[in-house]
């Protein structure tokens, strides 16, 4: 394409937002407050995911063993768990760590009280492995396949814990799926499509002496589907400026007010959450715009 189309393009695209000013107006308020509420909800969808994937992290299946079973033998069963892709890492404790810490625990410093205990160690078939996860909803199969494996014992595990974090990420991910396409796509779709479809009017004999002196289609719609894009953009750049704001005031706000959730709940950094915000909320508002003025100028547009 040459410059100078380039140039009339860029020049028509922008005539036609301030010769619909209202409209344009419209369209970039809607786009903008879908783009702010897809914000807010790709912040919660991410910060639910790394508060529950930190709680599956917290939260171990403990492996326990036959009496009678070898370290080799352990190690053997470890190797194997090591080895499945949903574990994050796994942790062994002998029975007389377990036996120490429990000593630490429930006798503190009365060494007579555990001198007791000295030559009969209550926890010595207690040796056991605590298996960590990356993905909680795959408790139950790992679960199963340990149980599988020669001289375990019993499995013990958070069952309770695997269903209620595998419903939050489940709700969280449909409500904002729900919102994504029913706000996003529909709505500010026909917004946009209204304001082409007033420009198209407006030029209407324009476009016919244009393409009777030879206009090819696409030199007609370009001005048009820019205007989408144009639109959608400052629709997208404008909550994501806001939102940015917003989103420390929240954190520091919720840190101030609720000191007890300091070191418990930590938020993902503005700036890890804009690194896939951004491109990923312009590239839906330029999207939306290019596509709602793409199926505006496809029916009204005898070109």
């Amino acid at each position: 394409m040459r410059p100078s189309t380039i140039w009339y393009t860029l020049k028509q695209g922008i005539k036609n937002i301030k010769r619909n000013f209202m409209f344009s107006i419209a369209s970039i308020i809607t786009m903008a407050a879908c783009i702010f509420l897809f914000g807010i909800f790709f912040s919660i969808v991410n910060n639910v995911n790394t508060l529950a994937h930190k709680v599956e992290e917290d939260v171990p299946i403990t492996v326990l063993f036959n009496e009678g079973t070898t370290q080799e033998q352990m190690d053997a069963v470890g190797e194997l768990i090591r080895q499945r892709p949903e574990v994050s890492k796994i942790e062994f404790e002998s029975g007389d760590e377990a036996w120490e810490k429990m000593k630490q625990e429930y006798f503190g410093d009365d060494s007579e009280a555990a001198d007791g205990f000295k030559d009969d160690n209550p926890l010595a078939n207690s040796s056991n492995y605590r298996v960590y996860m990356n993905n909680i909803e795959k408790q139950s199969e790992l679960v199963a396949y340990i149980k599988t494996l020669d001289n375990v014992r019993e499995v013990n595990q958070s069952e309770q814990a695997a269903k209620t974090l595998g419903s939050i990420n489940r709700i969280v991910s449909y409500v904002s799926v729900a919102v994504i396409v029913i706000l996003l796509l529909i709505v500010s779709i026909f917004l946009i499509s209204n304001t082409i479809s007033v420009g198209i009017t407006v030029r209407k004999d324009e476009i016919g002496i244009m393409k009777y002196i030879g206009a090819t289609d696409s030199f007609v719609r370009a001005p048009f589907l820019l205007e989408g894009m144009i639109l959608g953009l400052i629709g997208a750049g404008i909550p994501l400026i806001i939102l940015y704001f917003c989103y420390n005031n929240v954190v520091t706000y919720v840190y101030t007010k609720f000191s007890v959730l300091l070191g418990v709940v930590d938020f993902i950094p503005v700036g890890q959450i804009y690194q896939t915000l951004v491109p990923v909320a312009l590239a839906l508002g330029i999207g939306i715009g290019l596509v709602g003025s793409f199926i505006t100028t496809r029916k009204h547009l005898k070109v």
